[in-house]
């Protein structure tokens, strides 16, 4: 079996060797046990389940709430010499049941549908008949009330399951997931016994950042304007704002696009399709865009302002450098998203209990933003994930010089206010007093009387409170959560009171731009882009940026030399091969 497991791998997809844990997946999946993947953006998922489908006797189902990655998937399969189809909401009932036909005479290996398919009696009944030996579910997160992106279709899949004449093998993938919503996706899906892989979150090709007071439409037309042929998605928390850097940008001649619920759906589509196909090189969007956008070339992901947590930030940022070549993911960040945050939390139909959760997860994205130690480290260990390692040497506070100052002074008077106020009231309140602001709140309570009050005086109250948030990043302090959080201090703190420790902080810098591309590798691009336009598919699905590379590194003679590319497997080859191989030819004699 492994003998078939590694020919598929090098015959359909073009790979002589499997990324961490999908080797391990598949075999529990050809075993005949349910397995929970947990793996990050860009890991490999869809080849765990699609390479059991093709040594699987009869069809497997693929669920998938992301319409976009259906077409793209199914489009790359067949472009592979894999039949597949899929099944969504834009297709009419002759349609479906034309498909399920085919699918009873064994034309298909994978057939993708959305959860809320399942819902329908008459679909159900149609595919009952059907020899399905694996259901793959996506996005698997979305079963869990505690997940980022909770789906009430989500839980009726394991009902559903439980209807069918005969249970296939069961396998749940997800890229972001706390140990509790973990054991949420094990349950709620009514997994067997399943084998667990956590592959790890770590993606050590993405260089994060997160860069605070900067002028942030300045900082991405300047981002924008140095990376010119390099693809990139920029996020934005509202519809303006996505409005008003689409139209800065555009107004200074970028290839831009954008993308949010406000625009009509052609549009929007359009805008998308114009982003898969390279006809555009930016998109700005809302975080409604990105899911199973499967674009394997985005070189950097900016997000304008901090999302709510980290399970959407590092689902939304992972969307870059899926190639596993180079990318930037930087997150720009100002006091004013904690507020845009906490209102939509707070004007959600959310329960108390899930609004208190949001809460949380918003202090550790705040957190996330402040600390000056590990970025990558800091991810890790949200997601329970054990390191050594305490430096990733690779994100802007381990691999950047730093600005290192001492605030054991400003520290001390920060704790020394918080005590005199009794800890009971929130950062900006305390940083208002630090700075003698002489409000009508400060008068009613007398903390102007406090001997604090006013010895942080020629510091701004916003500094001050940035300061502070550093404070609690690094866990001097730490707030109580809610939407009122109140300030309080930490045991690490004492030390500090007591001028028995010091609070040293650092500021990274934000990243250089990467080197240009080589003529060859534009030669090739644009063939790829040639291809793609003729054969109506993303350029991504004929060859990803990292095969590019490799060719305009090594420079393949004949189709020998050609298949050794990774990437390229028999069936591309095929197709594409000798037109790669003329331009490379062409390129060696001049």
């Amino acid at each position: 079996m492994a003998n078939n497991i590694q020919t598929a791998l090098k015959k359909y997809f073009g790979y002589e060797t499997f990324k961490p844990g999908q080797e391990a997946i598949i075999d529990s999946i050809l075993d005949g046990r349910d397995i929970l993947g947990i793996m990050p953006t860009g890991g490999g998922k869809s080849v765990c389940y699609q390479i059991p489908a093709l040594l699987l006797p009869g069809m497997s189902l693929v669920i998938s709430p992301l319409i976009a990655l259906m077409k793209d998937q199914v489009d790359a399969l067949n472009d592979l010499g894999i039949p597949a189809a899929f099944i969504n909401s834009g297709m009419g009932a002759g349609e479906i049941r034309a498909c399920l036909s085919e699918a009873r005479q064994g034309r298909y290996k994978l057939l993708y549908v959305a959860p809320e398919r399942l819902g329908s009696e008459n679909f159900t009944n149609l595919l009952r008949n059907l020899p399905v030996a694996l259901i793959a579910i996506d996005e698997a997160h979305c079963v869990s009330q505690w997940g980022h992106d909770f789906r009430p279709s989500y839980v009726d899949i394991a009902p559903w399951i439980a209807e069918l004449p005969e249970r296939p093998v069961v396998a749940a993938f997800t890229a972001t997931a706390t140990l509790r919503v973990r054991d949420d996706i094990a349950k709620m899906l009514e997994l067997s016994a399943p084998d667990i892989y956590v592959t790890g979150f770590k993606r050590e090709n993405l260089h994060l950042s997160a860069a605070k007071g900067v002028d942030k439409t300045n900082f991405i037309s300047s981002y924008v304007k140095s990376h010119p042929e390099q693809a990139g998605i920029i996020y934005a928390a509202t519809r303006k704002e996505v409005d008003a850097l689409y139209e800065h940008l555009q107004s200074r001649g970028y290839s831009v696009g954008r993308y949010h619920a406000g625009l009509d759906k052609e549009e929007r589509n359009q805008n998308q399709e114009d982003f898969l196909y390279d006809e555009i090189r930016v998109i700005v969007a809302t975080n409604a865009f990105g899911l199973g956008i499967d674009k394997s070339n985005v070189r950097y992901v900016i997000h304008h302002n901090m999302p709510r947590h980290l399970e959407a930030y590092y689902q939304e940022a992972g969307r870059a450098g899926r190639d596993d070549e180079h990318a930037d993911c930087i997150l720009l960040y100002a006091p004013g998203d904690v507020q845009t945050q906490k209102y939509f939390i707070e004007n959600s139909e959310l329960s108390e209990e899930r609004k208190n959760g949001e809460y949380n997860k918003l202090q550790s994205m705040i957190d996330y933003c402040h600390t000056t130690h590990c970025l990558q480290q800091y991810i890790l260990n949200y997601f329970g994930e054990e390191d050594a390692s305490d430096n990733c040497g690779n994100c802007a506070n381990c691999s950047q010089e730093f600005d290192v100052k001492d605030v054991t002074i400003e520290a001390q008077k920060i704790f020394s206010c918080m005590k005199r106020m009794n800890e009971q009231y929130g950062m900006t309140l305390v940083a208002s007093v630090l700075k003698g602001s002489k409000g009508k709140r400060i008068q009613e309570l007398r903390f102007n009387e406090l001997s604090t009050f006013g010895i942080m005086k020629e510091m701004t109250i916003p500094a001050i409170v940035e300061l502070m948030h550093m404070l609690e990043a690094d866990d001097y302090i730490y707030n109580t959560g809610g939407q009122y959080p109140v300030v309080r201090l930490s045991p690490k703190a004492g030390p500090v009171l007591r001028s028995q420790a010091r609070v040293l902080v650092r500021m990274p810098h934000v990243p250089e731009p990467v080197a240009a591309e080589s003529g060859i590798f534009e030669l090739l691009r644009s063939l790829r882009k040639e291809i793609a336009q003729r054969e109506g598919m993303p350029p991504y699905v004929i060859f990803h940026d990292s095969t590019l590379k490799e060719m305009s590194s090594r420079l393949p003679r004949d189709e020998y030399e050609m298949l050794t590319i990774t990437g390229v497997g028999e069936n591309k080859l095929k197709k594409y091969g000798k037109q790669f191989l003329e331009v490379i030819r062409d390129y060696l004699r001049k």
